[in-house]
């Protein structure tokens, strides 16, 4: 068991889940899965799917999708290289292209929402590089993995774990 301290708040965090949340909740979940899978597949693309999805679990701090995602997008072909500057994927020029900058500036925007809005410009810049149907389906994928992030993060859904 590890011990860390986050402000005034104590986390403890353990090998096992607080709640088995996809077990207790299987009307959530199926509907959930389905709602991801349709978004992920309309999108169209598995490695720009794959670095949305990382994007927003770095910055909800879901450790369960981060490695889930980081070894589908291995999986998909995308490099360790862009892994490793995801997190900094405005300044590491060269290595995402105009698409996909648009689709994690889409990204964090939806997932942090700090303004309680989108930003025209970073929606507009989507825009610019996805058609309707694919804006729709990017909107619900990240959507989707905020939904997932946000309950594995409340159930502190151990890494590697099953959901």
């Amino acid at each position: 068991m590890m011990t860390t301290t986050t402000g005034t708040t104590t986390d403890t965090s353990t090998d096992s889940a607080r709640l088995d949340f996809y077990k207790r909740a299987p009307g959530v979940y199926q509907p959930l899965l389905n709602a991801h899978i349709a978004a992920k597949k309309g999108l169209g693309d598995d490695v720009l799917a794959e670095l949305v999805l990382i994007r927003a679990s770095q910055i909800n701090h879901c450790a369960f999708c981060l490695d889930m995602h980081v070894k589908d997008a291995q999986k998909a072909g995308v490099s360790e290289e862009r892994i490793h500057l995801l997190n900094a994927w405005e300044e590491a020029t060269g290595h995402y292209s105009a698409k996909e900058q648009a689709a994690l500036a889409l990204t964090e925007a939806v997932t942090v929402l700090t303004d309680g809005f989108v930003p025209d410009a970073v929606y507009e810049r989507a825009a610019a590089h996805f058609d309707e149907r694919e804006l729709a389906h990017l909107i619900s994928l990240i959507t989707t993995i905020n939904m997932w992030n946000r309950i594995n993060v409340a159930v502190r859904q151990p890494i590697g774990g099953g959901a």
